[in-house]
């Protein structure tokens, strides 16, 4: 890196979570973290508009168009796995089978609103990536085997699409912060941990605990909802 400053080793995961009950938009809770042996040497990111042009009659040109709104986010990315230096290691079909476990419907969903897992791709402070979404389409290449017909090495093709999450309100303490999205806390979870993988900043933890009117910031009983200020509000 440039000027003498240290190489960010801060690895991309994508977290596996279960699909939300009833009509709420806030994943529940973490069923699979994968993490990224190497982070994505490159992302694709798209999202459109939809316009309607409405011919006018007296004009040989074309009416004024009408903004219809905004599709979904859409990111289709590469995962490179590998464990050959460990034959016999089975991280690479176990990583597989999770990325595929996200196109199938999770039981617990049934038989009211049937859905795969939901999944949120986290990497450091890079949040235009993060959003709540499905697996549309994933892809496996494997590239090697071990003797015993195990493969160890692998590359994902994976396609990510955005689903809409509404926006939580403003913080009834300051009304200055609003919720980029809402995090629903699960076992281990910590505001220094939340922090990190929200904002790559772990003493970012006392804007989550404010934003939120936490008395006791220590304790975190699991199921709980938090709302999760955005990065660009950081400093407000």
């Amino acid at each position: 890196m440039a000027g003498g400053g240290r190489t960010s080793h801060v690895k991309a995961t994508l977290s596996i979570h279960e699909p939300p009950a009833g009509d709420s938009t806030t994943p529940g809770g973490t069923l699979k973290k994968i993490a990224f042996q190497f982070n994505p040497a490159q992302l694709e990111i798209s999202r459109s508009a939809q316009w309607r042009y409405t011919p006018t009659v007296a004009s040989r040109e074309a009416g004024r168009p009408e903004f219809l709104g905004t599709d979904q986010q859409s990111l289709d990315l590469e995962m490179f796995l590998d464990c050959s230096d460990k034959p016999g290691d089975s991280r690479v079909r176990t990583a597989v089978e999770a990325l595929f476990s996200c196109l199938k419907v999770v039981p617990s969903s049934l038989p009211d609103r049937p859905s795969p897992p939901w999944v949120i791709l986290e990497w450091g402070k890079f949040s235009t990536v993060r959003f709540v979404a499905y697996v549309r389409q994933a892809a496996a290449s494997y590239t090697l085997f071990d003797a015993t017909g195990e493969p160890i090495r692998a590359t994902c093709r994976i396609s990510l699409e955005e689903i809409p999450h509404a926006t939580a309100g403003q913080n009834p303490t300051s009304g200055a912060l609003s919720a980029r999205r809402v995090h629903r806390v699960v076992a281990g979870d910590s505001l220094a941990s939340l922090a990190w993988r929200e904002y790559g900043d772990a003493t970012a933890w006392r804007i989550i605990a404010e934003a939120n009117d936490l008395d006791d910031p220590m304790r975190l009983p699991p199921g709980r909802e938090l709302l999760l200020p955005a990065a660009d509000e950081l400093h407000v």
